[in-house]
């Protein structure tokens, strides 16, 4: 074939013409310099409209807090609870309280990504939850916090685990972000906004540290991370892993579900000027050094973006990056001994 022949075909592709509009268009909230406030401003008000939450409902609704069961285990107790997150949409989540701290705590909310469920975070089998599971790749998140004397909650995310839509034959988040979209929302959006009712949930204990609330995930539960950082102001903590990199060259450069896709994000932001909303929250990012999905290189480059958003805050010692030594998984160790020195 000549090379004149390969190039009409290769116009044939749309791909063609997307990477082409990915290195041509201006990102229009790119952060670039002068008043980080204002720029802080508008690119939250985006972001947020961007994710469909103008559609999610104005007046939060009761938590209607139920308990199913609670146990001991070795570092300290988890219970299971469901409460609304909105009129007709339940979360279930796996409180757990350390026994080497005392209240008010420090929290993170937990969340697992594209897995079976929350019951991972606590270690649990999904069809027996008095049975314990093993877990790889340090995505056992409840051990990890209560171990280090932090409370938290392990939210179930729409979608997955016991919140996943059945369809046979279709990726689980196939179906609720689409019809998400087709109601002026993004099913990340709605994700926030269940983050967002965790910590309704969590400030109406009473034993929470409102200065010390989190959100961390892998994968999946890390994009959540990243956004519900960017937009909600109650969280003072995040600490997404392998999720982070550039959206060019992660979820443009390979299939990914469809609950990662957010309509317009290309025409206003790269993924480190939404990972800068997070400023001046304490930040620990976390990648893997061989990680596919969300690549290392693009990932450096766009942190050192980041750490210009966060001097510009006021807020240059509030951010880390680690690094873990194999792909795409949780690095408990490194990631909570940067994570600690913000936290206590």
């Amino acid at each position: 074939m000549s090379q004149n022949a390969e190039k009409a075909k290769s116009n044939l592709i749309p791909f063609t013409t997307h990477a082409a509009l990915m290195r041509e268009t201006r990102r229009r909230l790119e952060y670039s310099g002068g008043d980080v406030g204002s720029w802080r401003a508008a690119g939250k008000a985006k972001l947020a409209e961007l994710l469909g939450l103008d559609n999610m409902p104005k007046e939060p609704c009761p938590l209607q807090v139920r308990s199913l069961w609670r146990r001991r285990v070795e570092s300290g107790s988890i219970e299971k609870i469901v409460f609304a997150v909105e009129g007709t949409c339940d979360a279930n989540a796996y409180l757990c309280l350390p026994d080497n701290a005392r209240a008010p705590y420090p929290f993170f909310i937990c969340l697992q990504g594209h897995s079976t469920g929350a019951h991972v975070s606590v270690a649990l089998d999904r069809e027996d939850d008095t049975k314990p599971m093993a877990v790889e790749g340090d995505r056992d998140f409840a051990y990890g916090c209560l171990s280090r004397g932090v409370a938290c909650l392990c939210l179930e995310q729409r979608g997955f685990g016991e919140r996943e839509d059945s369809y046979q034959g279709v990726p689980r988040c196939q179906n609720p972000a689409v019809h998400a979209l087709m109601l002026g929302r993004t099913l990340l959006g709605e994700r926030v906004h269940d983050v967002d009712r965790a910590i309704d949930y969590l400030l109406s204990r009473g034993d929470a540290d409102p200065a010390r609330i989190g959100v961390m995930g892998n994968s999946g539960g890390g994009t959540t991370s990243i956004f519900a950082g960017a937009l909600l102001d109650r969280l003072t903590h995040v600490m997404p892993s392998c999720a982070f990199s550039s959206f060019a060259a992660s979820i443009m450069a390979m299939d990914h579900c469809l609950c990662n896709y957010v309509p317009d994000m290309l025409l206003w932001f790269e993924h480190a000027d939404v990972l800068g909303l997070c400023a001046p929250k304490s930040l620990v990012v976390v990648n893997g050094r061989t990680d596919d999905i969300f690549p290392l290189r693009e990932a450096v480059e766009g942190f050192a973006k980041v750490k210009r958003i966060y001097a510009a805050s006021g807020a240059a010692g509030r951010c880390r990056h680690v690094v873990g030594d194999e792909g795409h998984r949780f690095y408990a160790e490194p990631a909570w001994n940067a994570m600690l020195e913000y936290l206590h």
